[in-house]
């Protein structure tokens, strides 16, 4: 029989569809040649191909000249930017009913690495760590600006993921507003927190410890499952186990924790499923000065192999086909 499972941190209900429920292994992507193929010297990405992008905010690099080849992580503005930093955050009326407001923010990508044809689960432990490193330094440099109100992280691999470039890299956008889904999810946190006095997150952490059914891997610093009501087959999240509301707070150890443990779980993935397209997105508190007893950040990583239909579009609530006890064992295994 299938179920409806709730979300502890946003209240949000999902459905177990357990009569036509797949195995784990049935999820394993059939791969076609050349699905986001492009030559190197034409990948705008590549090194040797830096006059192709907008000038480097920031560029890890052994010597060389700025906006040239000699680098192992570089960030450029988005050459076709979602938000831009001109503009008001006035919010106007337009007619004297809909409201509307310059589109004010900032659109970066980070180039993870100068090889235009390796996946992070496939990449040095070093590398995915200067990953991060890049994402924590222009997330502080991002929330100086009184402007934004909210940096997501995130990145798309694959083409059902919305990637449209085979090289890998990660991508920042910081907005002047904070959407609904969001506020909700704050909303959800502080409730929960005025209600127990604990941290949702945290007695998610606790009860998945407890419960170990849904755990794929853990260390000292991390803890790896997939959540009671995930919304997707094989969705995963990686949780710190010490309370932080910020991911630019993370010390240079937690740091390290979290590159292997984020390249090893995607490995998992990566070779249980054949590569799957997925997302992953890093949910933080807008700046590290904003002490939260109540949020804590976290890492989501959403496969794709569904698509959100009219029941999802028109309700809200995700259909599941797959449980998340069965795909964590499957990964764990």
């Amino acid at each position: 029989m299938s179920e409806f499972r709730q979300d502890k941190a946003t209240r949000e209900w999902i459905v177990i569809a357990t009569e036509r429920a797949k195995r784990p292994n049935e999820f394993r992507m059939k791969r076609s040649a050349g699905n986001l193929a492009l030559a190197h010297e034409l990948c705008a990405l590549c090194p040797g191909n830096e006059a192709m992008t907008p000038p480097e905010l920031i560029a890890y690099r052994h010597g060389g000249q700025e906006n040239g080849p000699g680098w192992w992580v570089r960030v450029v503005p988005n050459k076709y930017p979602a938000l831009t930093p001109e503009g008001s955050i006035d919010r106007k009326m337009e007619e004297g009913f809909f409201r509307k407001m310059d589109g004010v923010g900032q659109h970066e990508v980070i180039v993870d690495s100068p090889r235009h044809d390796c996946a992070l689960p496939l990449m040095d432990d070093w590398q995915v760590e200067e990953i991060l490193r890049a994402y924590r330094e222009r997330f502080l440099a991002l929330q100086q600006d009184a402007r934004i109100k909210l940096i997501i992280i995130f990145k798309n691999h694959g083409l059902a993921a919305g990637s449209s470039l085979l090289h890998p890299h990660s991508q920042i956008i910081a907005t002047s507003v904070v959407p609904l889904n969001i506020r909700n999810k704050l909303y959800e946190a502080a409730r929960y927190y005025d209600e127990h006095g604990r941290c949702v997150y945290c007695d998610m952490v606790r009860e998945e410890l407890r419960d170990g059914k849904r755990i794929v891997e853990e260390d000292d610093a991390f803890i790896v499952y997939h959540p009671f009501a995930s919304r997707v087959p094989f969705e995963t999240w990686i949780v710190p186990k010490g309370h932080e509301a910020c991911f630019a707070l993370i010390s240079p150890h937690e740091a390290k924790a979290f590159a292997r443990t984020l390249k090893s779980v995607w490995l998992k993935l990566y070779l249980a499923l054949n590569d799957p397209d997925l997302n992953y997105v890093l949910h933080t508190r807008r700046s590290m000065h904003e002490v939260s007893e109540s949020y804590h950040w976290h890492l989501q990583i959403t496969p794709r192999f569904t698509t959100a239909a009219g029941f999802e579009l028109g309700s809200g609530i995700y259909i599941n086909t797959a449980l998340p006890e069965e795909t964590a064992t499957f990964l764990r295994e």
